[in-house]
């Protein structure tokens, strides 16, 4: 049986995460709580920005969300998001911690909460 390495286990933590954030953020969705359902959105999208894939991913979820609300501001904001994420991405200039949502300034950085912290800068055990 091969060991994962450091980062391999992290990826591993982060990927079963934002798993669960997207099924707490459906649950809370079907229960017809939009700010609970937001929430996990959010969280969802502080554990996912810094790969390019499951950035873009959360920001297409956020999308899907706001249209099935019929919220337009919201979804132009994440067509928007959708179009800058890729350039966040490749270039680095991400705003760490930020939610994701339109009602955020795309270009600010915001405080992460400290168990997805605790979750990002996991260290070996």
């Amino acid at each position: 049986m091969t060991q994962l390495t450091a980062n391999q286990r992290t990826m591993h933590a982060i990927a079963a995460a934002l798993a669960e954030e997207y099924r707490m953020g459906e649950e809370a969705a079907r229960q017809g709580d939009v700010p609970l359902a937001w929430h996990h959105l959010g969280r969802a999208h502080i554990l996912a920005q810094t790969r390019l894939g499951p950035h873009c991913v959360s920001h297409r979820r956020m999308l899907a969300f706001a249209v099935q609300l019929r919220d337009w501001p919201e979804a132009a904001g994440q067509l928007l998001r959708l179009a800058l994420a890729p350039l966040g991405n490749l270039t680095g200039r991400l705003p760490i911690g930020n939610t994701g949502r339109s009602t955020v300034s795309a270009f600010t950085a915001m405080d992460i909460p400290s168990d997805l912290r605790a979750i990002i800068d996991r260290t070996p055990d």
